[in-house]
């Protein structure tokens, strides 16, 4: 693995602890030298994330449509700045540079950007480990709809497994960087048309 996606807020969340973490997955990237790839704004926890990537001398990328860039909201100054045309262009592009997957707390476009990849890995169009950072439990009503999906029978207990979650920051990375990649995930109970 040479880069990790990191999906965040573009608020900081009203915990500390949303805060810490952004600054200890930052941390740890850069000590293991592995890329930051993310939403390329400077507000946040994206900004959060990216400075602390950048205060431990790593490198990061950030990937922001015009519209965002157009509002003074780009962080000038990582290395990479990739502007795009659309919010489309930009998820696209994070996939393809992207070797793994991180949701820190966030809201809406971080739910949608980590539901699309895992989405992507259930139909087998990438093999890419994707981790719920569940800081103070952010991420357990999500995770607790997933296992009731499970229940209800519209998603297969193997499919279930794409989604790595954990608390702290450095055992999810691990657990990011053991990952093996399962030939085949149905998704679909074929016995039930």
């Amino acid at each position: 693995m040479k880069r990790i996606c990191v999906f965040c807020g573009s608020n900081p969340g009203r915990r500390a602890a949303y805060r810490d973490a952004a600054v200890a997955i930052g941390h740890l990237l850069a000590e293991r030298n592995l890329e930051l790839v993310y939403g390329g704004a400077n507000v946040g926890l994206m900004g959060i994330v990216a400075n602390a990537v950048l205060e431990k001398g790593g490198v990061v990328t950030g990937v922001i449509p015009e519209v965002l860039a157009a509002q003074e909201l780009a962080h000038r100054g990582i290395q990479n700045l990739r502007v795009v045309g659309s919010m489309h262009e930009r998820k696209a592009l994070m996939a393809d540079l992207s070797d793994g997957f991180i949701a820190l707390p966030g809201g809406f476009g971080t739910f949608e950007e980590f539901c699309e990849i895992v989405t992507w890995s259930q139909l087998g169009l990438q093999e890419k480990p994707c981790g719920l950072l569940n800081v103070e439990n952010y991420y357990q009503p999500l995770l607790a709809l997933f296992d009731h999906a499970v229940e209800e029978g519209f998603l297969m207990p193997e499919n279930r497994k794409i989604v790595l979650a954990h608390p702290e920051p450095e055992v999810l990375l691990d657990t990011l960087l053991t990952f093996k990649p399962v030939s085949k995930r149905p998704w679909l109970d074929r016995g039930n048309r």
